[in-house]
């Protein structure tokens, strides 16, 4: 007999593969060791993030809040719900801990086999409108900045022309913004001149995250990073190396949750190769296995078993690379 350390309160026994949970005297069928290990993965901030946005609150700089449980706090990869001395790392302890859900069910849900019963939500607050932030007329530090970080000033000047990217009146922060199919500016997200600020534009719709179009709007090819600053490193490193830039499109995560990804390849049909390249740490890691479950699950949904949809497209490619230093 083992004792199980998830959180769940019962017993697990079980063959290398197969676990059960005993409740009382009584057993359940239970999850394996493989769906466990993946439930164990998912952090709560990456979970929200992904499954349940709408409950997600920033509170801080690097601090978030639920909407329903204003005292459970989110940070540094860690929750704790204030008012009840409780917390935890994953979202499995969340799932157990908060909405109530026994192990067996917990373990389900983060693997996609079964949806976490409904909690009641507050009474919405009005969401203040998407605007962006008022234009500087001279972006001299914006350019003097990013060149300091090695971006060539020949992507800076394709993104400024495409109104992807400025420098703000107040504070003189980057903007990046990011756009829908039809052109439209539907987030943006600021990056700090001279500290380490960083903040989401308040309405942003995270679905349409700061991205780089290669010249042909049929091209096959997606490179995703974790922030801006990342992508147009990307670009810049396939340049200066001699290659075409324009050969590939360029996107941004706002992190490492894939939803802005699953929205470009919905937006873009063509796309069959993605590369994966998120920093070489724990997050970063963790958030490649993520993305390519999230794009082995889209491909289920959107094409046939060989990997082509209807009009015959090639089969999928997904490459997994990390960059070995941190933006």
């Amino acid at each position: 007999m083992k004792r199980c350390d998830c959180g769940g309160g019962g017993s697990i026994f079980g063959c290398s593969r197969r676990l059960f949970f005993r409740i009382g005297g009584d057993f359940i069928a239970g999850v394996s060791k493989e769906q466990i290990e993946k439930a164990k993965e998912w952090d709560l901030l990456s979970y929200l993030e992904t499954y349940e946005p709408h409950e997600l609150k920033r509170c801080g700089l690097h601090e978030y809040c639920t909407r329903t449980h204003d005292s459970l706090k989110i940070s540094n990869g860690k929750w704790c719900w204030n008012s009840r001395g409780i917390g935890g790392r994953t979202a499995l302890d969340y799932l157990i801990k908060v909405r109530g859900m026994d192990f067996v069910g917990a373990v389900e849900a983060l693997c996609g086999y079964r949806a976490p019963p409904p909690q009641e939500q507050p009474a919405p607050k009005p969401r203040k409108p998407f605007q962006l932030p008022e234009a500087s007329r001279f972006p001299s530090v914006m350019l003097a900045y990013l060149q300091g970080r090695g971006i060539h000033p020949d992507l800076l000047q394709v993104c400024i022309q495409a109104g992807t990217l400025y420098e703000s009146r107040r504070y003189q922060n980057c903007v990046f913004v990011g756009k829908d199919p039809t052109g439209r500016a539907r987030f943006a997200c600021l990056r700090g001149t001279r500290d380490n600020f960083r903040i989401d534009v308040e309405g942003s719709d995270k679905r349409y995250n700061f991205s780089l179009l290669a010249a042909d709007p049929t091209c096959p090819r997606l490179a995703v990073a974790e922030s801006p600053i990342d992508t147009l490193s990307l670009a810049t490193l396939v340049k200066l190396s001699g290659g075409d830039w324009r050969d590939s499109h360029y996107l941004s995560l706002g992190g490492t949750a894939p939803r802005a990804m699953i929205q470009f390849l919905h937006d873009h049909p063509h796309v069959t190769q993605v590369s994966l390249c998120l920093d070489n740490d724990k997050a970063g890691l963790v958030g490649m296995k993520r993305l390519e479950q999230a794009i082995r699950l889209f491909v289920k949904r959107n094409f046939s078993r060989d990997g082509k949809n209807q009009a015959g497209k090639a089969p999928w490619t997904v490459k997994s690379r990390f960059r070995g230093w941190v933006a």
